[in-house]
């Protein structure tokens, strides 16, 4: 098992517990507080709002793009608030996972019955990438 699969583990049984606690219906920042406090009671690394400067070459911008969650600088998580992921919402997330070096991210809803419904894995393949550019070559 890689770590970042062992952080997504980790960070999937949190969740699951702040659900449980919680239920559905209160604001996107009350659920990712406690997501925070349950993951750093697992001991584990999480930097909170943070931000995703674009590096474009020599340039770096800084306009303000951020996560809601790094945890142990492997994995994305992201808060959402809508009633369900949008392909724009997946899009954004393999955008924050290139910028951040990570491999995988979390699309997290807690505003729905059962958290299973509300959890979508975001996974960014680098090799996957290189070949489809290689392809359309």
């Amino acid at each position: 098992m890689t770590i970042e699969n062992r952080i997504s583990d980790l960070v999937l049984q949190a969740a699951f517990n702040v659900h449980k606690a919680l239920g559905p219906g209160l604001l996107g920042c009350a659920y990712l507080d406690c997501l925070t406090y349950e993951i750093r009671q697992l001991g584990l690394d999480v930097d909170c709002r943070k931000e995703m400067p674009l590096q474009y070459g020599d340039l770096r911008v800084n306009l303000g793009y951020a996560i809601d969650m790094m945890v142990e600088r492997r994995v994305l998580i992201q808060v959402s608030q809508s009633e369900s992921f949008s392909e724009l919402d997946m899009a954004k997330m393999k955008t924050y996972l290139k910028l951040s070096g990570c491999k995988i991210g979390f699309l997290v809803n807690f505003n729905v019955r059962t958290l299973k419904e509300g959890i979508r894995r975001v996974m960014l393949n680098h090799e996957v990438q290189r070949d489809e550019v290689r392809a359309a070559i």
